[in-house]
């Protein structure tokens, strides 16, 4: 997705070898102009899917996952990391390591919001280890209900979380593929969603 390349280079900010900051649109600061652009690009995408939720995990993936589920006209459920006094219902339960945050996280979602009859549409804002991407598959293999695919913001290509994902037959649309950092500058693979450009 050409704007949100465009974005990247831009905007975002590389790391050392293999993290890419992206706070001032995406991870921090929200640019909701093209949060809703991707948001169209995935229901697009999944069209002819027949979903009937898109999930994501709280937080950054929240925000593409709210406006893809606003153009699918689908409720969005987003994994929580922390358990509130108000799910005391029960859980759908996992355990994620984000290797950016360093620490293990037990994401869960109410058993109540999914259902085996659901089609599911994951969001997420990076793939790179595909520890989230993972979990919120359990997630919904716990819950019994089918995924349509995932969709994904920024994928690090050059890290192991497509081919696991592709690996378990997960159809993958990754808006912006980042093939590796070169110099401080990004250097992008093809992406999934090239038709749509």
């Amino acid at each position: 997705m050409k704007l949100l390349e465009d974005r990247i280079h831009t905007d975002g900010q590389v790391l050392g070898e293999d993290i890419l900051k992206v706070d001032r649109f995406l991870t921090h600061q929200v640019d909701y102009a093209l949060m809703r652009a991707i948001g169209e690009r995935f229901a697009a995408v999944y069209a002819q899917a027949v979903v009937t939720k898109v999930v994501t995990i709280e937080a950054s993936g929240i925000a593409p996952a709210l406006y893809t589920a606003e153009a699918l006209q689908v409720p969005l459920v987003f994994a929580k990391k922390a358990k509130n006094v108000t799910m005391n219902d029960e859980l759908l339960s996992t355990e994620v390591y984000s290797f950016t945050k360093k620490l293990t996280s037990t994401v869960q979602i109410s058993k109540k919001l999914i259902e085996e009859t659901d089609k599911i549409l994951i969001i997420d804002d990076f793939l790179a280890n595909g520890q989230a991407a993972l979990g919120l598959l359990e997630l919904m293999h716990q819950a019994g209900a089918d995924v349509a695919g995932m969709g994904i913001v920024i994928e690090k290509s050059f890290q192991n979380g497509r081919q696991q994902l592709l690996e378990k037959g997960i159809k993958l649309t990754s808006l912006a593929r980042i093939a590796q950092f070169e110099n401080g500058q990004v250097r992008f693979a093809l992406a999934d969603d090239l038709a749509f450009d």
